[in-house]
């Protein structure tokens, strides 16, 4: 006898056949291996079911989910991780514990995470441009840097007419060879970096000693916040230039574009913003999200875009809400996936980048997709 099924009505009908599976008034109930009842992760965890719960498919039709696939938490211990980005060179994904000062390194062929870089000064944001080479935003030295074939570094850009940056947070490369990164001012607080002088904004009355921690090397001179939130763009030529200036409750975050590079979004303040990119600058800026689920607010963090100018979006949000948002060109949601612990940034990676690498908070996440993330590497 032959049967003309499709995998994904096998997977329909086994999903259904299973004791909280069912469909009840077109609303599915939570499932035992669900994090809303008690998913448990880790190397002893009991193989999920397919397809995974916590995988929410909000427009079927998009098409950005496999059925056969299912979470996996790969490490867990981390303070703050945050930053991945894929090298298509070296075959692995960087990212970075911001708090514990260490970069870490998953090799795709054994799945082993290892430190890479043990002193990256606070790096947050990491990325890889057309070359192959690693961009990061450092928080504790205020600057963004890139590493070289041999091993030696470049800064980027470390101030803006002579004054401070505040503290590089994510980074984004445009095929013009330009590379875009936010400043908003996170580094300059005590576990994420480089507390401000007594003088900072950051650092009232001074009480904190900017010094401490930095080995007595003196590679941090007298430094505070004197230049607002802003996005930055630097020229291949190395010119730097202000794309957007921020102000009280409007401070970017996250930044990536579209895949034919002629948008841009950001976290702005509590939404995403989009704007078109013209000859290095940006015009008719406007929101792309507010984040509203369910009449629940998913707050922004880190973002990529796939292939078909999705965007991907960690999730800062309560309990159930928590994981990554997607969104569609026009900015309507498509997608969610539940995790325990708020993402607070993710990356495509995989040989043929289907994978989707989640940093949440204390542990990372991996989980295949049915759909490429677009950019460099």
């Amino acid at each position: 006898m032959t049967f003309n099924l499709s995998r994904r009505l096998m997977l329909a009908g086994a999903a259904a056949s299973v004791p909280g599976l069912a469909l009840a008034q077109g609303k599915q109930l939570a499932p035992i291996t669900s994090i809303l009842n008690g998913r448990v992760y880790g190397p002893d965890a009991p193989p999920n079911i397919y397809p995974d719960p916590d995988i929410l498919a909000v427009d079927p039709d998009a098409g950005i989910f496999v059925g056969h696939s299912s979470i996996k938490r790969l490490k867990t211990g981390f303070q703050w991780a945050e930053g991945p980005a894929w090298s298509g060179e070296g075959q692995y994904v960087v990212f970075s514990d911001v708090a514990a000062d260490v970069q870490y390194r998953l090799i795709w062929d054994t799945m082993e995470i290892t430190p890479f870089r043990r002193q990256s000064f606070n790096s947050n944001g990491n990325t890889f441009d057309f070359q192959g080479r690693q961009i990061s935003a450092q928080h504790f030295l205020r600057r963004v840097v890139r590493w070289e074939p041999d091993g030696s570094m470049t800064v980027i850009a470390d101030n803006y007419n002579g004054q401070p940056l505040n503290s590089p947070n994510d980074i984004a490369v445009h095929k013009d060879g330009s590379i875009w990164f936010t400043d908003p001012l996170y580094g300059a607080l005590l576990q994420e970096g480089h507390p401000d002088d007594g003088a900072g904004p950051m650092n009232p009355g001074g009480l904190a000693n900017p010094r401490l921690g930095n080995g007595g090397a003196g590679i941090v001179g007298s430094q505070h916040q004197v230049r607002p939130p802003a996005i930055y763009r630097v020229d291949p030529s190395g010119k730097i230039d202000v794309v957007l200036e921020g102000k009280p409750g409007l401070v970017p975050n996250g930044i990536a574009f579209s895949p034919d590079y002629s948008k841009v979004y950001f976290v702005w303040g509590a939404n995403i913003d989009v704007a078109d990119v013209v000859g290095g600058k940006i015009s008719g800026q406007r929101v792309f999200s507010d984040g509203m689920v369910d009449g629940v607010k998913c707050g922004f963090d880190g973002h990529r875009v796939d292939v078909a100018g999705n965007v991907w979006s960690g999730s800062t949000s309560v309990p159930g809400y928590m994981g990554v948002t997607v969104w569609n060109p026009a900015g309507k949601l498509i997608g969610r996936i539940r995790l325990p612990e708020t993402c607070a940034n993710l990356c495509f990676c995989g040989p043929k980048r289907d994978w989707l690498f989640m940093c949440a908070s204390q542990s990372v996440y991996l989980v295949r997709v049915g759909i490429q993330g677009a950019g460099a590497a």
